[in-house]
Order: C-alpha cells, then sequence, then structure tokens
C-alpha cells in the first residue's frame, strides 16, 4: 500500500545538498528507512539522479555488518566518491548500531566514532549524508554537541490521522475508530486482519523495543522497566512523576526501587521515543513547575497493544491522539495550569489550580486547547470552558470534541471543533 508522507518528503528536499548531515529520527518501524530509501530516493530518480549515484548502507543487516566500523564506513565511500564530479547521495540506516574502534595510530587515545566518520565525509563537497536512527540522545542531543550546528534533524513520527485516512479512505468515523485502537504504525496497514494487527503490535514492544532498550542501555532491572511500560500506557494524559511510580510499584507490585531508577528508566523510553513528557506550565506565572508532568505513548496502537486493548476510555486516548498531532506539526506543547479563587470548608478564599489540557506555542504565538470527548450538560461545559477566562491574554482558544458537527463559535470567541476535523485540517493553528 502507497502511503504518502508529503511533509517530510518536501523536508528532505528543502535540505538537499544543504552541506549538513540530515538526522532522520524517529521510533523504530514507523518509516524512517521507508521515507528514506524508498519515497525520498524515488525523488531523486524522477529528478535526475542516477541509481548508482544513491550509496545506501543499512547497519541493521549482516550485509553492511562491516560497515559499523567507521573507518571501514568512511574509506568505503571516499572510494566512491571522492574526486568524482557527479554528486553523491549517502544514505546511512539505523546509524545508532555503528561501533567505536580503537583509534589505530592512538590506541589509548579517544575511540573513533561514526561522528568522526560523518564529519570526515562532510568534506566531500559532491556528497549529500543522510543518516537514520532511532535513539534520541545519540541522534538529536549528543549530535548536536559533536556536530556544531553542522546537522539538519527531520523527526519522523507513526501516521497521522490525516496520512493514515489518505491511505485507507472510505467513512471518515469508521476510519478513526480503526487508528484510535491500531494507531498509526505503517505496518498495521498490510497485516490482513485484526489477530494479525494485535501481534504485530504486542510483538513490537516485546521483542523489538524492549529488547533494544535492555541491551543497549545495560538495564539491570527489566522486570521494572517493563512495569514502568504498563503504569504510563495505562495513565496517559494522567500526572505522574518518577516518585509516585515508585510508590504505586512497592504498594502493587512489592517491588521496591528508588525514584532516582524509575526517572533514568522513563529517561531510555523516552530516548527510544516511546513516550513524550508534557510538562505543567503556570500560564500566567509563566514558569515551568518541577513536577507532576503529563507522559503520552508516541503510538496509540502500541499502548493499546501493551495492556492487551482493555483500556478503552475514548477520554484519555481522544488526548493522546490531540497530543500527538501537535507534536507532528511541531509544536511545543506544555499542560497549562491557571488560578481561580474559591471558598474553602473554612469559608476562606484560596486560589484553586485549573488545567487547560494543551497550550500550544509556536514562536511568541499561543493557542489553548481542550479536548472534550462530550459536553451532554451545562456543568459539563463550564467546567471545559472555565479555565480559558483565566488565561488573561486573547490567544485563541479551541474545545476539541466527538460530539460536535460543523465547527463553531461561542459568544466568547471559543472555536468548539470536531475532533476529526481538527485532525485533518493542518491550518488550523
Amino acid at each position: 500500500m502507497d502511503i504518502k508522507r508529503d511533509s517530510y518528503l518536501q523536508e528532505l528536499i528543502s535540505y538537499r545538498f544543504d552541506g549538513l548531515v540530515k538526522v532522520i529520527t524517529g521510533i523504530r518501524r514507523c518509516g524512517k528507512s521507508y521515507l528514506l530509501k524508498n519515497i525520498y530516493r524515488s525523488y531523486l530518480l524522477q529528478n535526475g539522479v542516477k541509481p548508482e549515484q544513491i550509496i545506501v548502507i543499512e547497519l541493521d543487516l549482516a550485509k553492511d555488518i562491516r560497515f559499523r566500523n567507521p573507518l571501514a564506513l568512511s574509506a568505503y565511500v571516499r572510494e566512491i566518491a571522492e574526486n568524482r564530479s557527479e554528486e553523491f547521495y549517502l544514505f546511512i540506516d539505523e546509524i545508532q548500531m555503528s561501533d567505536q574502534v580503537l583509534n589505530p595510530y592512538n590506541k589509548d587515545g579517544k575511540k573513533i566514532t561514526f561522528y568522526d566518520a560523518l564529519n570526515d565525509l562532510r568534506s566531500l563537497s559532491n556528497l549529500d549524508i543522510y543518516v537514520t536512527g532511532s535513539n534520541s540522545h545519540m541522534l538529536s542531543s549528543d549530535i548536536l554537541t559533536e556536530f556544531r550546528g553542522r546537522s539538519d534533524e527531520i523527526r519522523v513520527h507513526p501516521l497521522s490521522f490525516a496520512e493514515f485516512y489518505s491511505a485507507v479512505g472510505g467513512d471518515k468515523n469508521d476510519a478513526f475508530d480503526s487508528y484510535a485502537f491500531y494507531g498509526g504504525m505503517p505496518l498495521i496497514l498490510s497485516r490482513p486482519n485484526e489477530a494479525a494487527k494485535m501481534r504485530y503490535l504486542s510483538s513490537l514492544f516485546s521483542e523489538v523495543y524492549i529488547k533494544d532498550i535492555a541491551e543497549r542501555k545495560k538495564i539491570e532491572r527489566p522486570d521494572i522497566l517493563e512495569q514502568i511500560i504498563d503504569l504510563l500506557c495505562s495513565s496517559v494524559g494522567s500526572l505522574t512523576n518518577p516518585a509516585k511510580i515508585a510508590d504505586t510499584l512497592r504498594s502493587r507490585q512489592k517491588a521496591s526501587v528508588s525514584a532516582n531508577t524509575i526517572r533514568s528508566y522513563i529517561g531510555h523510553l523516552e530516548d527510544a521515543f516511546l513516550f513524550s513528557e508534557s510538562k505543567r506550565y503556570d500560564v500566567k506565572g509563566k514558569s515551568y513547575f518541577d513536577s507532576p508532568s503529563k507522559y503520552y505513548c508516541e503510538d496509540l496502537g502500541l499502548r493499546n497493544a501493551r495492556i492487551g486493548f482493555r483500556q478503552q476510555e475514548m477520554t484519555h486516548i481522544m488526548e493522546n491522539i490531540i497530543y500527538n498531532e501537535l507534536i507532528i506539526r511541531r509544536f511545543s506543547v506544555d499542560v497549562g495550569v491557571v488560578y481561580a479563587r474559591t471558598l474553602n470548608k473554612n469559608g476562606n478564599s484560596v486560589r484553586s489550580p485549573r488545567e487547560i489540557d494543551f497550550v500550544v506555542t509556536c514562536g511568541s504565538k499561543k493557542t489553548y486547547i481542550q479536548s472534550a470527548y462530550s459536553m451532554p450538560t451545562e456543568e459539563k461545559m463550564e467546567a471545559e470552558l472555565r479555565p480559558f477566562s483565566l488565561t488573561g491574554d486573547s490567544f485563541p482558544k479551541i474545545i476539541v470534541r466527538r460530539d460536535t458537527g460543523k465547527r463553531w463559535y461561542d459568544e466568547k470567541g471559543i472555536l468548539n471543533i470536531n475532533l476529526i476535523d481538527f485532525l485533518l485540517d493542518k491550518e488550523l493553528i
């Protein structure tokens, strides 16, 4: 099945031969390799590039295992492209599988890494370099230090609902129900039946993600790692922190583990792009809270598979889908906190926190978004809309709903929009 990923393709095209290393990051199996080796390669071939000008190295395959040695990789590519008039494109898949090797000229010195190989190859003016990888710290954090502004990052996610719907077509509501249940991992679309989809998603966690993290990070307590995953999957959209998770594990599982270990393991899950943290932000105070935060799963199908497709509470699923959509659109997303004056049981006036689901930031502009599966009563509507009135500013305010038809604005200028319309309208924010 042909899946269009036009936004990523256009991003790659815009970076073509800009002198920087293009780093394509994202969770494993989200389509990074397909984007590079199929979609982008086809574009290049259709625009005059010859097949022999595209060098493809797949470090996760046995045929290219020798190129995990960065010195061998650099020597091989130089042999092809150096002192040639043609332009060449280098695609390196799963770069995080590269090894560190001894410096043959100083065996007691710093080891040679793929950063050294890529920096070396950058000196070839006729070579455009693209790498894919599935480790956030190595590719999004360390690479910024190692390359010092000499790289572009293209973050790839599982399919957005718009991409999913463009492939499956049909009734939008049926497509959304499938998307909310099975998520947007691209291979889901080629699985022949429901059982095959479920098996595939379940195996990704057990056979790919957990094993990968445990091996690369040398996890001492894989049982704790799995329990953390279960807790985060069960509580998407709920406030939590490492100390709270540690307390939960002690009370439920009788597992003694420190908050620092929990924090470290959550960091590994974020590095693997499995979860994202959304911090709480004081809208008027313009400052962040240290704790607690919310964690969202990168893909709802993976989340649902991990908990056995049992917890299908649409309020939390809908919130996670909206969060992922906003991240795909490259916004910064926080949990908003505003304060209202209320009376306590003694009749004294106190500041009570109220939550705005998403404070969406792009530069100096903000948009406030509430996620509401339904608002059947005046009381429910008041509870959802009340935080908007406490922001003290006039930035746009949107309430995304599942129980409304055409979009409309209320008397306070708040946009009410159906969830599916929101997901398909890329120009809304």
